[in-house]
């Protein structure tokens, strides 16, 4: 496949990729400037010139999807038979500089209840460029009239119908964000088990701090230790946004997670 085909397949596994273009020639190159290479974790497509330098920019790629810095990165190659590097000697004679940018996997985020406030949260998110998974045990909660304004988006929506909405979250990547806000406290808890046994980065639970405290005794009562319940927030949302309506939420559960981003995004 060529690069672009590689590219869109490799949103779509959600994998991490590395695209590397010829930005600069001068004199004699295997290639011209523009020309570009896909590289994933273990495989790649198209080609900015091969042989030595080709194989260095592809463990240089492979290198920053390790360390996930997203920045852009230029690398200079001189092809000449004076200068040798890691895989060995070329003598086009000119020089090429390479420019590599990291295309890192969408997060995902896992709306599980489609009700009033669910919707909310999923009309907000659905304007940023992630995978958004909806899903509902109710049919009408889907509906064709309801999901239709969350089409025209940058998120990618899956939408599903599921009589038992945790068997969902085993699905979901590692890292996901799982909101639950279902109609059904039952419900909840049964999806906040489910979070806890799979590897979510966030499990947020909609609900009062005395709905968490029995939603805490029966999960210990389940045998979970206070840290792996800790792992879920209860009430959702900034603290500092008061309102009850259902918008208001949902821009206090959506600012909390894009902080949340933000902050890794930081770290890395």
């Amino acid at each position: 496949m060529d690069w672009l085909t590689a590219v869109v397949h490799l949103r779509e596994l959600n994998e991490t990729a590395v695209i590397a273009t010829l930005a600069q020639v001068r004199g004699h190159a295997p290639r011209d400037a523009g020309a570009k290479l896909v590289v994933s974790a273990h495989e790649s497509w198209g080609t900015i010139g091969g042989g030595n330098f080709e194989a260095t920019v592809i463990d240089r790629a492979r290198d920053l999807m390790k360390t996930g810095n997203g920045a852009p990165e230029l690398m200079s190659f001189a092809l000449n038979d004076k200068v040798a590097g890691t895989h060995g000697v070329q003598c086009c004679g000119g020089e090429v500089t390479v420019m590599l940018e990291v295309l890192n996997p969408r997060r995902t985020v896992a709306i599980f209840g489609l009700g009033h406030v669910g919707y909310e949260i999923a009309l907000i998110l659905a304007r940023h460029p992630i995978n958004l998974v909806l899903v509902d045990s109710r049919q009408e909660a889907l509906s064709p009239d309801r999901v239709q304004p969350l089409l025209a988006s940058q998120a990618t929506l899956t939408i599903r119908h599921e009589a038992a909405p945790e068997s969902v979250v085993a699905t979901l990547p590692p890292g996901a964000v799982v909101l639950v806000l279902t109609h059904d406290h039952s419900e909840d808890l049964i999806l906040c088990e489910a979070a806890l046994r799979a590897a979510p980065s966030y499990i947020g639970l909609i609900g009062s701090h005395s709905k968490f405290s029995r939603f805490r005794k029966k999960l210990s009562e389940e045998g979970y230790d206070d840290g792996e319940i800790d792992r879920i927030t209860c009430p959702i949302g900034l603290p500092s946004i008061a309102g009850k309506d259902p918008a208001s939420i949902a821009v206090g559960v959506v600012s909390d997670l894009l902080i949340r981003w933000e902050h890794a995004a930081a770290s890395t």
